[in-house]
């Protein structure tokens, strides 16, 4: 497995620019706009948001915007990164906050960029040693391990990496069975699993199911099924519990949209939300106790679910836009790129949207 690390003024794959536009807002109707300066919003994938900053994997600009949510200004566009490409060689992919100064980004060809959020460059690259993406990305903060996600490689794996230089891998975990990839990770901080979305197993797409791996030892623990749901988004909320975003392609294959409440790691369905489906990411947000979903292919048009973590109750779906397929939300407010062609977004945006705290 193959690391480098790239430090100091030889790394010039960086555009930083301090001067980008405000946001247009509407904020007596709760709905504000950021437009992403360089090509038009075309490819995106992955955002995550942290202390007030949003980041968001934009494949159009082959760069990771960096959007302040005080001021709903662009800070910067980290660049370096593999661009709309398919076949799974494309990037960013994944984004994850591993500390107040820097994130990780999957990109193309297995690698993963290390960026300074102070210096706006790319400081250091790990590959995980596969041959396509590396796509999504959660972060261990108890000890301080990135679980990194090669969803497109034959066969998909996970590998768990010290986040401290030299970034050793501590463990790869194989998905043989996984036959359409793996989606999203989440790592419990009360018992230190890592879950997984498997859409498909065995070729078998009403089989499902959500992994359980031990990143201590790098193993397998067991593989809760669930049926005729494709899971996509994971997000974990209190009390161990996790909610199951069955996804665009479930709909696709015609199941229901809906998502599921479980009881981890036993897996105990303990609700079916029919309110809501047809999602691909999903986050929770601590502030208002509430999951959050990017319900791309709710029937009757792409939404930002909202379920209240707590009483598990459905609150809202509000209109989203064209592939509004990521999600992230911090302190109530909700992330939303939206694809250029949109009616509301004709070069593709940004959509920030209020929730409101119980």
């Amino acid at each position: 497995m193959f690391m480098k690390s790239i430090w100091g003024a030889c790394l010039l794959i960086a555009v930083t620019v301090a001067s980008f536009p405000a946001a247009s807002a509407d904020l007596q109707n709760q709905d504000i706009k950021i437009t992403i300066p360089g090509h038009e919003l075309k490819s995106f994938d992955i955002g995550a948001a942290q202390n007030g900053l949003y980041v968001l994997a934009d494949r159009s600009n082959a760069a990771v915007d960096l959007i302040d949510l005080r001021d709903f200004r662009v800070l910067a566009q980290i660049g370096g990164f593999a661009g709309a490409l398919h076949e799974g060689r494309g990037g960013p992919n994944g984004v994850v906050f591993v500390d107040d100064q820097h994130v990780w980004a999957g990109d193309g060809s297995s690698r993963i960029a290390v960026l300074d959020l102070k210096q706006h460059r790319i400081v250091a690259e790990v590959s995980t040693g596969g041959d396509r993406r590396v796509d999504e990305l959660a972060y261990d903060g108890k000890d301080q391990w990135v679980i990194a996600v090669n969803n497109a490689d034959h066969p998909p794996f996970v590998s768990i990496i010290d986040a401290h230089f030299p970034y050793h891998i501590h463990a790869r975990v194989a998905f043989p069975e996984a036959t359409d990839g793996l989606e999203q990770p989440v790592w419990d901080t009360e018992n230190g699993l890592i879950y997984l979305a498997v859409p498909e197993i065995n070729h078998q797409p009403e089989r499902g199911g959500i992994a359980v791996i031990d990143p201590y030892s790098g193993t397998l623990k067991r593989m809760i099924e669930v049926h005729a749901c494709m899971p996509a988004g994971l997000a974990l909320g209190p009390q161990g519990h996790v909610l199951v975003g069955c996804s665009d392609d479930a709909i696709k294959a015609g199941f229901k949209a809906e998502s599921l409440e479980m009881s981890m790691p036993s897996g105990r369905i303990l609700r079916h939300e029919p309110n809501v489906g047809g999602s691909d990411e999903i986050t929770y947000d601590p502030y208002t106790h509430h999951y959050v979903l990017a319900a791309v292919a709710q029937p009757g048009g792409s939404v930002v679910g909202v379920i209240d973590a707590l009483s598990g109750r459905w609150v809202s779906n509000r209109p989203s836009g064209l592939h509004a397929h990521s999600v992230a939300s911090w302190h109530g407010l909700m992330e939303v790129p939206v694809a250029a062609g949109d009616q509301q977004c004709p070069k593709g945006c940004i959509r920030v949207l209020q929730d409101e705290k119980p």
